[in-house]
């Protein structure tokens, strides 16, 4: 069902140790909603979490959001997090 959502927007961050020192690699991907992406990575970031990636996918259904939108997706993607137990609620 996902890969026929009008967006798949994702976000990630790994981290891992090298020589002593905590490297994050982190990015994010909109799927052509407009600045969700980054939104989510910065709810990773908020979050302070790691190894973990996030995607949630948004079907339109014929009423506009808005800017609501992206108050609904972080609200999914933290729910999310915490059931899954990398963040705590």
């Amino acid at each position: 069902r996902a890969n026929k959502a009008t967006h798949n927007i994702s976000a990630y961050r790994i981290r891992t140790s090298a020589d002593g020192n905590t490297v994050v690699y982190q990015d994010c991907d909109d799927d052509g909603e407009t600045a969700a992406g980054a939104r989510l990575l910065k709810l990773l970031q908020i979050m302070d979490v790691g190894n973990v990636l996030v995607v949630v996918s948004r079907w339109y259904g014929g009423v506009k959001l808005g800017r609501a939108r992206f108050g609904i997706i972080n609200a999914v993607a933290r729910e999310a997090l915490v059931a899954g137990s990398f963040a705590k609620g």
